[in-house]
């Protein structure tokens, strides 16, 4: 693409936000379109703008049904941090297999993955509870 960074933390800063966007993207937009159509029908007919029945009616019901796939999507590029090591810049797993692979201990390893699981383990509880709340506002 001709782009040069000066960086390699902000080249991996790029390519991974470019890769969750177009994610994130994708799911938001699968959200929105799994809302029956006759919701848009609906707005419309009540009086609302195209902008206020988006707002008011399909969006809310949309961000529920995208709060799973989000929370896995977020949780992957957590992980995806490792495939930053492959335009050399060292992240937690690469320093975790030198060291390693230097002490010929698996103890580096061990405390990267609870790391990742430090890190994964809150975000994962925190969707669960907005679900949960969500859910008991619609029951």
């Amino acid at each position: 693409m001709g782009i040069r960074f000066t960086s390699l933390f902000f080249a991996g800063l790029a390519a991974l936000a470019l890769n969750g966007a177009a994610y994130v993207a994708e799911i938001f937009r699968s959200g929105i379109e799994s809302i029956d159509k006759g919701q848009m029908e609906a707005g419309r007919a009540s009086g609302l703008t195209y902008t206020q029945t988006m707002r008011y009616i399909i969006v809310p019901q949309a961000f529920r049904r995208v709060i799973p796939p989000l929370t896995n999507e977020f949780v992957m590029l957590v992980k995806d941090t490792s495939l930053v090591s492959v335009i050399g810049l060292s992240e937690l797993l690469r320093a975790a297999r030198v060291l390693q692979s230097e002490t010929f201990n698996g103890t580096p390893l061990i405390a990267a993955a609870l790391i990742y699981l430090a890190i994964c383990l809150p975000l994962i509880y925190l969707a669960n509870g907005l679900e949960r709340r969500l859910n008991r506002r619609t029951a």
